[in-house]
């Protein structure tokens, strides 16, 4: 399957500003079960999905007291209804707050959550969202992946924790890896391959590759290419990876436009070489800061020294994104 087939629903979603994904609750508790010695005495925001029956409010609400949570807040955009796959065509929203269970029921009752109304659409760059965003410590959800650089960066100027879910292309963003590079934002745990599949609303197009409807009626698509991305610190970004190719200029050619080696997958990158070496963005799903330095993206780099934006070129062919690495460590 081409690059350009197995990208179609999320380009498709971006197109059509459709980018409504809902996390399907197993995946969200792969990932989270990495963190939970992180929310203990913290404040959960879950600014970008319905907070009533999302997966994200299920999990930090029924698991408030066992994750020692402080308080936990959600909130939607332009949804009143009942209905989490709303169309958004209300002009104000509703946001919940949560601070554990409060008659001993061991679950989230209705009267133990406080409903309030925006008083505009809820939007995340909104004055209201804001302020919501001001109090908490760690933000989990599933942002639009269309808006993914506009909130990362929100997040970042206001200094906050983070647990969310995006497009793997996100990597070769600019401002997505500038953080990367500094060892500001990495990619989370529990998905390094495959595809995962979402919720969408009745609105959604019916045109997309991998698009399902389920015996209740409720409608699903499989997407490819999704990470978490996150800057709390889990135990796999930690474990070294196994090398045990060597070095031969006749296995690893360099680059036509740039002076490093390209290692075309992972797990063959070669245990001696202290050089240069370009490396798949999917490198990032083995990448630890102990072992391997991140030298830049293929597009900077050329741009720097050429003054044109090009990714690595080899045999007179434009490979595809390709991060620089070097080896901290390399064998002799």
């Amino acid at each position: 399957m081409s690059k350009q087939t197995k990208n179609t629903n999320l380009h498709a979603a971006k197109n059509a500003k459709k980018d409504e994904f809902y996390t399907q609750l197993p995946d969200i508790e792969n990932e989270l079960k990495h963190y939970k010695h992180h929310f203990k005495n913290k404040t959960v925001y879950c600014n970008c999905d319905d907070p009533r029956i999302s997966g994200f409010f299920h999990y930090f609400s029924y698991g408030f007291e066992a994750l020692g949570l402080k308080k936990l807040i959600t909130a939607c955009y332009k949804n009143k209804s009942m209905d989490l796959f709303s169309t958004h065509d209300c002009e104000q929203a509703i946001y919940l707050e949560y601070q554990g269970d409060k008659n001993q029921s061991k679950v989230p009752d209705p009267e133990e959550i406080g409903v309030k109304a925006f008083k505009g659409d809820g939007d995340f760059r909104s004055p209201e969202a804001i302020k919501l965003l001001e109090q908490a410590d760690i933000v989990v959800t599933n942002p639009p992946f269309s808006l993914f650089r506009e909130y990362v960066s929100q997040l970042v100027e206001y200094d906050k924790k983070l647990i969310i879910i995006g497009n793997v292309n996100a990597i070769t963003y600019k401002e997505i890896f500038k953080l990367i590079k500094e060892d500001r934002l990495w990619l989370g745990p529990s998905i390094s391959s495959g595809d995962r599949e979402f919720g969408v609303p009745d609105h959604y197009p019916l045109t997309a590759a991998g698009f399902r409807i389920d015996e209740k009626g409720k409608k699903f698509i499989r997407v490819k290419g999704v990470r978490w991305f996150t800057n709390l610190d889990h135990q796999k970004r930690h474990e070294e990876l196994i090398l045990y190719k060597k070095y031969t200029p006749a296995d690893y050619p360099k680059y036509d436009n740039y002076d490093a080696i390209e290692v075309s997958k992972t797990k063959d990158i070669p245990m001696d070489y202290a050089g240069a070496m370009g490396v798949p963005i999917t490198f990032l799903d083995k990448y630890n800061p102990d072992q391997f330095e991140i030298i830049g993206i293929d597009r900077v780099l050329t741009e720097a020294i050429t003054g044109k934006v090009s990714r690595f070129r080899l045999n007179g062919k434009e490979l595809y994104a390709r991060i620089l690495i070097r080896n901290k460590h390399p064998q002799k």
